[in-house]
């Protein structure tokens, strides 16, 4: 995220003025073609494991798609709320809003179907598919055996930042 220079920078720059940045008005999501080429560039597929109280094997499985994007842009992620009519948006930080889907119906009814639809392009299509995997066995209840949660955590491992590609 650009926030501009550093304390340091602005001492040595002293007869700096940087250009304002333009307050840029959304109207309207295009379509859902828009969306997806978005959400290839900035989103993010995430699994999440945690202890559990509520849970009779202490632990459970939390799928949740996001966009975190600058404070300036929240109009722009609640439009993208509002399209695709589930999610949320909130302040992360005081530089950072987040459009967040975490209900797994929502992840099940509208984030998978329109991805699958308007595709993921890139690496991250490949956090996707493995997202879509994870997002089947829980759907089929293969999470509540041992060799279902096992294979989840195994499937969760290799996504994302741990995610090994091969030179080129």
């Amino acid at each position: 995220m650009n926030l501009g220079l550093s304390s340091l920078q602005k001492s040595k720059f002293i007869n700096y003025n940087p250009e304002p940045r333009p307050i840029i008005n959304y109207t309207e999501i295009p379509n859902l073609y828009w969306i997806a080429g978005f959400a290839s560039g900035e989103g993010c597929f995430l699994v999440s494991i945690s202890k559990s109280n509520s849970n009779k094997k202490g632990q459970i499985i939390q799928l949740t798609f996001k966009i975190s994007q600058h404070c300036r842009d929240k109009k722009l992620l609640e439009m993208i709320a509002k399209y695709m009519k589930c999610g949320s948006v909130y302040s992360h930080s005081e530089n950072a809003s987040v459009f967040k889907v975490g209900k797994f119906v929502d992840i099940n009814n509208f984030i998978i179907p329109i991805f699958k639809a308007h595709s993921i392009q890139g690496v991250k299509q490949f956090d996707f598919q493995d997202f879509c995997e994870i997002a089947t066995l829980i759907g089929e209840g293969k999470h509540l055996s041992p060799e279902g949660f096992t294979k989840i955590k195994i499937i969760k491992d290799r996504m994302n930042t741990k995610r090994k590609y091969p030179k080129i």
